[in-house]
């Protein structure tokens, strides 16, 4: 990649978002069409102010400044909305803990993500991916976007504690997981904090959800606890982590937190991106052929492995792009520990900084023709040119998804094993948008599977 061509003393455009609204500012605007509004601010300046209720927040338009927020998380430390929402429901874990708690997470958790132990998960990603190929039925309708996310739940819970929990745990996750997540984003998009007190049926169900996804933590901690030894998943690699600085091992209160935070972070994000992946294939037979031909080739009627990932250059690309088009992680949010200046202007400690993998994504001088799907556009000879820091579905710096290698080796081989034996069609009439919620989801995509 290419590093921006702007100098370090850049004329920085700043605007105030047009639009806002007495008392409420933005909120309606963010609530409503979240995506269109935020594409629309980056033609206004570099840096925009909007307003969130009472609070003040800062949009980053420009590559350099989101890399400015990024690299310094000591600064520009995880905060805001979404982390005051998350944070009672996935505890002090690695996506909520403070800049210097994160530090010495991520020390413990690395390890669980080594090079070695992909390979290991990777083998359940190979079965489960068969698996899941092999249900289908010609000429079936299937939901897309309910297969895949059962898919990356069985595939996660698999990898995170094989144990013979892990058909009930998949159950259970399958079950709340949905409604901890539609309910985590009802709580982030109120201002007010007013929703999650009512007492009405949403709040119960997600409160259900949430005690019993715990519950089911604390008895796979509790019961790896009693058995010991190294079984090859996330959560052996867990319980054997050491700070090499301290010595010291993570309580049964931490490993609860990471885990939650996996199982939160790790499953619908890679559904998501998957389902988007399959309509944007349906839409373009020039891709889809290109797919078909890679699987043909590479794996000649057999089922996906690890070892065929280098091969599968283009399948890799389809995913990239689709991840590009639609992010599963649209929106997240840092506040500042201190003033501190960005895109020429004074931001004042605990001011709220806004993050968009969307809007970068979306901007036509970064990526031409920024609406149409293009795995092409990541060839190695194209990709050269993508501007430095403005692709970013993992996000960046010492905060970037940590399980970022495991989700695209997960999502090749669910692609990979899915087009070796289909051909997929969206039900006539299908019409689907983007729903912004603490993933960026499809919503139900029905869809036939043709044989090949």
């Amino acid at each position: 990649m290419r590093t921006a061509q702007h100098p370090a003393t850049h004329d920085w455009r700043f605007a105030t978002a047009p639009g806002g609204l007495p008392l409420i500012g933005h909120a309606v605007l963010m609530g409503r069409r979240p995506l269109q509004f935020l594409a629309s601010l980056p033609a206004h300046g570099d840096l925009v102010e909007l307003r969130l209720g009472p609070r003040r927040a800062y949009l980053p338009c420009h590559p350099e400044l989101v890399q400015q927020v990024l690299v310094n998380a000591r600064v520009y430390d995880t905060g805001g909305p979404v982390k005051e929402t998350a944070r009672p429901i996935l505890g002090n874990g690695l996506i909520t803990s403070d800049w210097a708690d994160h530090r010495r997470q991520r020390r413990l958790v690395q390890p669980a993500f080594h090079p070695a132990r992909i390979a290991t998960y990777a083998e359940v990603m190979e079965r489960e991916c068969a698996a899941e190929s092999r249900s289908w039925r010609a000429g079936r309708a299937i939901d897309v976007s309910h297969e895949m996310l059962a898919l990356t739940a069985r595939v996660t819970a698999r990898a995170l504690f094989s144990t013979d929990m892990a058909p009930r745990a998949v159950a259970e996750i399958q079950h709340c997981l949905p409604v901890v997540v539609a309910g985590a984003y009802r709580q982030a998009i109120d201002p007010t904090g007013l929703f999650a007190r009512l007492p009405i049926p949403a709040n119960r169900r997600f409160g259900d959800a949430l005690r019993r996804l715990r519950r089911l933590v604390d008895g796979v901690i509790g019961d790896y606890r009693a058995a010991g030894g190294d079984r090859g998943d996330v959560l052996s690699a867990l319980f054997a982590a050491r700070d090499d600085e301290t010595g010291a091992t993570m309580s049964d209160q931490e490993i609860h937190d990471q885990v939650m935070t996996l199982l939160l972070a790790g499953i619908e994000t890679t559904a998501s991106a998957l389902t988007w992946a399959w309509f944007l294939l349906s839409r373009n037979p020039r891709a889809e052929a290109a797919l078909h031909a890679e699987v043909d080739e590479v794996l000649g009627g057999r089922a996906p492995v690890h070892a065929d990932i280098p091969r599968l250059g283009h399948t890799q690309r389809v995913f990239t792009e689709a991840l590009r088009l639609f992010p599963p992680a649209w929106l997240f949010t840092r506040t500042t520990t201190e003033s501190t200046r960005l895109g020429g202007r004074r931001l004042p400690p605990a001011a709220d900084v806004l993050i968009s993998p969307y809007v970068l994504h979306h901007r036509a001088d970064l990526f031409p023709e920024p609406e149409a799907f293009d795995p092409d556009r990541w060839l190695p000879e194209r990709a050269k040119d993508v501007t430095r820091g403005s692709y970013l579905p993992f996000g960046g710096g010492s905060r970037k998804c940590i399980g970022d290698v495991f989700g695209m080796t997960e999502a090749t081989l669910a692609l990979a094993a899915v087009a070796s034996r289909w051909r997929m069609r969206p039900v006539p009439g299908t019409k689907i948008r983007p729903r912004p919620q603490m993933s960026l989801t499809a919503g139900p995509l029905p869809m036939v599977p043709e044989p090949r």
